[in-house]
């Protein structure tokens, strides 16, 4: 029974844990993929270009969004990120399910093209907490923690319009959740309806 690949969109503030979140259900499920984004900002230490991101100038960025490749795009702190619609093409054709760690402007994209996509967000338990995890990094100066800290106030507000919420107040508990929704959303009628046509009669 074959079923198109289903995308996963997930957003969070920076610092909530999302993509330690996504890392551990690729791990878990042989069937999930990270779509590898595009963005403008430069590699920090030990991430690979193709691997992370491709890290590309804004000259070529500007050129792939000009040519209407991205499936969203979006500037965050200073630097683009984009999807390129290829990649997601590519994963669902083949059955792939497909994971997008993005940000709400993305999301919102998204949203307008890809209706039956599965829209996650991660929230921290407090605000108080996210600061402790960012400032707890040792990688940000206190002027881009403040940053992220205005941000992610509008990002918690855009929550309400996704599917679901879950909150990272502990990173296995959250883990568990989501995957819980991975699996939900791979048994929906409407989805199962399509890959069994043919073999039953489901009314």
């Amino acid at each position: 029974m074959k079923q198109d690949g289903l995308l996963y969109i997930v957003s969070a503030p920076s610092g909530a844990g999302k993509t330690s979140l996504c890392n551990e259900l690729i791990d878990i499920f042989p069937n999930l993929r990270h779509s590898v984004s595009y963005t403008t900002r430069l590699p920090r230490s030990g991430e690979r270009d193709g691997v992370d991101y491709f890290f590309v100038s804004r000259e070529e960025f500007e050129r792939m969004s000009a040519a209407g490749e991205f499936a969203e795009w979006a500037e965050v702190h200073g630097n683009l990120y984009g999807t390129a619609i290829r990649t997601l093409e590519e994963y669902c054709s083949q059955e792939i399910h497909v994971i997008l760690d993005i940000d709400c402007q993305g999301a919102r994209q998204m949203k307008s093209c890809y209706r039956d996509a599965v829209y996650i967000f991660i929230l921290p338990p407090s605000f108080a907490e996210l600061r402790r995890r960012l400032e707890g990094r040792n990688t940000d100066s206190q002027e881009v923690i403040e940053r992220r800290m205005r941000v992610a106030m509008d990002e918690v507000k855009e929550s309400a319009w996704y599917d679901y919420l879950v909150v990272n107040d502990d990173f296995t508990r959250a883990l568990e959740k989501l995957k819980s929704i991975i699996i939900a959303e791979q048994c929906r009628t409407e989805r199962i309806v399509k890959t069994v046509s043919g073999t039953f009669t489901i009314i």
